[in-house]
């Protein structure tokens, strides 16, 4: 590949934003426009074949490859020689890391059994898979893929439908044994309700709704909330009280006979959209997992 067409003063602004951290700071610096900056770095963008920044209206983030860019060429006089090796790279297979968020219960449930034949499929690419039932902000966090539930705001994420969260209630045999089984969710205020609740929302108000379709939002009192989804489960599953789940999360423990039914004859009247999402300008190791889930799951039908 012929080098003598880069311009080394793409380089050149391109650290000046990465160091400052943003166009107007470096344009400040270099005494440019800052449109001539924003259009230095899509050129060098261009030349490179993958994006460099994850732009947001606050502030910016390297991509792995302009984290490798940026270490590559700090020292000028190997410039060529490292910009030629990191282009060469993103032509071959996808390399690099990726960093995947979901919650805790949606992270073990159906991304962890789907990582094995990922890790076949692209044994290049790191995956760094974040699990936590707190909101997370992507780009804060540098995470280039998220399995999101509930409407998105509008933003810059891409964001495909995957599937729909819905809800039931569960105890275990054992609890159900000394407690007996509520014959109504009026009937909730006699028995032990977990609950899921974090710093921004607790989940205590459980609508019901009958045969005839009829919805009554009840405020269960918790004898147990948590923050940890993966822990309200294994509570339910040690008799610890009836809890509100997402039926699909817990499959294994209800074919084990772990967790049983309760409240049948109604229903939880609301879905849920869940969103495989990710930001704008991918690298080539996030499209690649980014397309492998999407086709995975929209395939699979596993989720909702």
């Amino acid at each position: 590949m012929d080098l003598s067409y880069l311009n080394l003063p793409l380089l050149h602004v391109f650290h000046r934003v990465a160091e400052r951290g943003s166009f107007q700071a470096a344009a400040n610096e270099l005494n440019l426009p800052r449109s001539s900056v924003s259009k230095k770095i899509r050129q060098l963008e261009a030349f490179v074949g993958q994006p460099l920044l994850h732009r947001s209206t606050r502030q910016l983030h390297l991509t792995d490859v302009g984290r490798n860019l940026l270490q590559g060429t700090g020292d000028l006089r190997a410039v060529l020689s490292n910009l030629h090796g990191i282009v060469d790279e993103t032509r071959d297979s996808p390399k690099g890391r990726v960093k995947i968020s979901a919650s805790i219960l949606m992270g073990q449930c159906f991304l962890v059994p789907v990582l094995k034949k990922l890790r076949l499929t692209y044994p290049d690419i790191v995956i760094e898979l974040s699990l936590d039932d707190q909101n997370v902000d992507l780009l804060e966090q540098n995470i280039d893929i998220a399995i999101r539930i509930g409407q998105l705001p509008d933003s810059s994420l891409i964001a495909r439908k995957i599937g729909e969260k819905r809800w039931g209630w569960f105890a275990s045999e054992n609890y159900l044994a000394e407690r007996g089984y509520p014959a109504s969710p009026q009937e909730l205020t006699q028995h032990d309700c977990l609950v899921f609740g974090n710093a921004s929302s607790t989940f205590n108000f459980w609508p019901f709704q009958d045969k005839d379709g009829q919805t009554e939002t009840l405020e269960v009192i918790p004898a147990i909330q948590t923050d940890n989804s993966r822990v309200l489960v294994d509570m339910a599953c040690d008799g610890l009280g009836i809890v509100m789940v997402d039926p699909g999360f817990i499959q294994k423990e209800c074919q084990s006979g772990q967790l049983v039914p309760v409240l049948t004859d109604w229903r939880h009247p609301e879905r849920s959209p869940i969103h495989l999402v990710c930001i704008g300008e991918r690298t080539k190791a996030s499209q690649a997992v980014w397309q492998f889930l999407l086709e995975h799951w929209q395939r699979t039908g596993e989720i909702g």
